[in-house]
Formats: C-alpha cells, sequence, structure tokens
C-alpha cells in the first residue's frame, strides 16, 4: 500500500532565517521563561504567557529569586533578579500596575542607607553564585543594579516614593565615573535613555561617549578587536561593541558611534549566531548549568536587537 506524506523519521528541512534557527535552539535548551518571550516578541505569543512563567520566580517579600539571573543561583530574593523582571516586564508592556507596586515595595526594603540598590545582599551567602559577584555583610549601593531599574520605572512613567533618592544617586553616579567599567557605561545608559531631565541627561551621554572613545571601552572594528583592551576580570574575549551600549537606535549611546562602526558592529552580532541556532555568552564562564540557562536570554537579546535596527530576522 502507498504511503503519502512526510515519513516521520525524515529529517527537518533546515531553517535559513536568523529567528528560524534560533526557535530550534529555543525548544532544545530554553526555560519556560525564555521560550515564552521568544513566542512573544517572535511567533505571536501573548504576554500573559509570559508573566504567568515570570511569577514563578516571585517570592513572598515581592522580590525575585530562583536564579531568574542564572549567575546567582538559590530561592533568595537579590535586587540583581528584580531587574530582571522588571526588564521581561517591560518588554512585554507590562511594566506597571500592582506588580511593579510590589516590586517598588521589595526595593525600598532592601535599599542602602543612601536609597539605591547593591547588587547582592548578604543573604545569597550559602547559594551558589559566580565568582565575580561578591557577597559582603554590608555591600554598597551600585550603578549597576540601580541604573537600569531607576531607568526602566522612568521609561514605564511609575512613580513611587523610592525613586526620589534612587534618581539622585543615579545622577552622582553617572557624572562622577571618570574610569569606567564598560558595564557601568551600560548601567548608566539604561538610566539616561528614560531619566527625565533629558537635557541633563543628553550633556550626561555625551561626556559618556567620548571617555567610551578615550579610553578604548568599545571594538570599533571587529576585525581588529585587541585595539580595545580587555577589562580586568573579563574573560579573553568580553569586549563590547557599540551594539552593546546601543541596543536600539533611539538610545542616547547611538550617536557616540559612526554609521560605519555600528554597521560593523550589528554584522559581527548577526556573524556571532552558532550552527546551533543560538549566540555565545562573551562573558567567563563559571558553571555548564549557568551557561546553558544563560545563552537562549542572550539568543532573545540578539535577535530583539538586529529587529531593532531594521535588520531582516525571519
Amino acid at each position: 500500500m502507498a504511503v503519502t506524506g512526510a515519513s516521520p523519521l525524515a529529517p527537518t528541512p533546515p531553517a535559513h532565517t536568523p529567528v528560524a534557527r534560533a526557535e530550534q535552539f529555543v525548544w532544545l535548551t530554553a526555560r519556560v521563561l525564555e521560550q515564552r518571550r521568544f513566542e512573544y516578541h517572535f511567533l505571536g505569543g501573548g504576554a500573559d504567557a509570559v508573566e504567568t512563567a515570570l511569577s514563578a520566580y516571585r517570592n513572598e517579600d515581592d522580590g525575585y529569586g530562583h536564579a531568574l539571573e542564572p549567575d546567582l543561583r538559590g530561592p533568595v530574593s537579590q535586587p540583581l533578579h528584580a531587574g530582571h523582571a522588571l526588564r521581561v516586564l517591560d518588554s512585554i508592556g507590562r511594566c506597571g500596575g500592582q506588580r511593579v507596586e510590589r516590586v517598588c515595595r521589595y526595593l525600598t526594603s532592601v535599599s542602602t542607607q543612601d536609597g539605591a540598590l547593591p547588587a547582592v545582599r548578604p543573604s545569597q551567602r550559602g547559594y551558589p553564585s559566580a565568582p565575580f559577584v561578591p557577597i559582603t555583610d554590608d555591600p554598597p549601593s551600585e550603578l549597576l543594579a540601580t541604573g537600569p531599574v531607576v531607568g526602566l520605572l522612568h521609561r514605564n512613567e511609575v512613580w513611587h516614593a523610592w525613586l526620589f533618592r534612587a534618581t539622585d544617586f543615579c545622577w552622582q553616579a553617572v557624572e562622577s565615573l571618570e574610569k569606567p567599567h564598560p558595564y557601568e557605561i551600560e548601567a548608566a545608559v539604561s538610566f539616561l535613555d528614560s531619566a527625565p531631565d533629558r537635557p541633563r541627561a543628553e550633556a550626561a551621554a555625551d561626556r559618556l561617549g567620548r571617555l567610551v572613545r578615550e579610553q578604548r571601552l568599545a571594538v570599533l572594528d571587529p576585525q581588529d578587536p585587541e585595539a580595545s583592551p580587555v577589562s580586568p576580570g573579563h574573560a579573553p574575549g568580553e569586549r563590547r561593541l557599540p551594539h552593546d551600549y546601543a541596543r536600539t537606535p533611539a538610545s542616547l549611546a547611538r550617536a557616540w558611534f559612526t554609521d560605519g562602526e555600528m554597521a560593523r558592529s550589528l554584522c559581527f552580532l548577526e556573524g556571532q549566531q552558532l550552527e546551533d541556532g543560538g549566540w555565545p555568552v562573551r562573558r567567563r564562564p563559571w558553571a555548564p548549568g549557568t551557561a546553558l540557562e544563560t545563552r537562549p536570554i542572550v539568543t532573545v537579546e540578539a535577535l530583539r536587537t538586529l529587529r531593532a535596527y531594521g535588520l531582516p530576522v525571519g
């Protein structure tokens, strides 16, 4: 008897577009949250499914834990987890309402004396965490943790008492940067892109852009990465490129780079997609599980950046 149709054992046709290739990687490796995010951004999925997946990481103190940020393991709430949660909510247009009000209450409860956020609180001690994330008994406020959170809340017109002192901290931290770490620059940009005082933000961004170029904190030509030194403590290939600072064309950091420099950066990003469909993690690996969980996050963000700049992703 003749059999019509494809055999169930027939090989899957090769995926050609970046999204199609990434989809196979996401279904194979990603957590439910990143699966839902991928569906939302590229397959027409709904925001409710993303929120439901994110809620699994929320704790009774209204913070987030359970390795939402893969480099911090264990169940306890941490400011870096809260920042990650807000980025997810912002990306689906849900950064507001009662859920964010509860997050702000958590942020208030864990702030330092100057009203800002430490990256990691002492409650992380006893649970696995990346060696490059120090745990101290009295952690200081950090722009790395505070800047992106304050920026996202302003971007979504969230007004909460916590924001007043935290915003003042960010201004002081950003305007005093002289020899910044690349990740501090990224945090500063996250704040400045949404800070309410636009003339002040533009002036601060202009100054930071000059520092980035003077101190060679961005690889302007991917064919010559050695022209940009690796920052202390970074993995050998852990350099930042223009698109790492300017995630969208609307970012203030976009003005730091010429059209040619940005085009080369985006071409490099596009070419970083690996044979398995995912993008690599460029920072130093420290555990197999965290690398596996981080790659789908990096993959979703790479595709979002390419699409933001108008590159065809499928």
